[in-house]
């Protein structure tokens, strides 16, 4: 994290998705808690999971994606290990000659990124961002494909 990178809650303030006060019972849950901001303020109600993502996007630069209206190529998708897919929640997204796009939910899980890095095998490492809900359903997907293809790997 860069040393001029904004906070999650200053951004969530100057956008007007929340005010100081519920920011600060937030930080204070956080503390007690240990859970993310972001995952009090949802449970909470306090902001929709579109800004959440908006604002993890703009925070970390990094692009939101639907993962839904993605084309899933999965040769692909079955060069990863599904201990990345399945437990680490970074699912395979793209591949050029440079680089590999990895989906992820949480740009923070220092773990899932390094797996991510380590299995881009010394290609660059693009990350995007998706919702909880769409990585659930792609590694579902995932789950469908590979039953359906165990029968061919006997």
């Amino acid at each position: 994290m860069s040393r001029q990178q904004r906070r999650l809650g200053d951004i969530l303030i100057s956008k007007g998705l929340i005010n100081s006060e519920q920011l600060k019972a937030a930080l204070e849950e956080q503390h007690k808690t240990k859970e993310f901001l972001g995952a009090i303020l949802l449970k909470r109600k306090l902001i929709k999971e579109s800004d959440f993502l908006a604002t993890l996007s703009e925070q970390f630069g990094m692009p939101l994606v639907n993962l839904g209206y993605k084309y899933i190529d999965w040769q692909f998708v079955k060069g990863f290990s599904p201990s990345l897919i399945i437990d680490n929640h970074c699912f395979p997204v793209e591949k050029d000659e440079w680089s590999v796009t990895i989906a992820i939910t949480n740009p923070l899980d220092l773990w899932a990124l390094k797996k991510s890095e380590e299995e881009a095998k010394g290609l660059r490492l693009r990350l995007v961002l998706v919702s909880e809900k769409e990585m659930n359903d792609a590694i579902e997907r995932y789950r469908q494909y590979i039953q359906k293809d165990i029968p061919n790997m006997i």
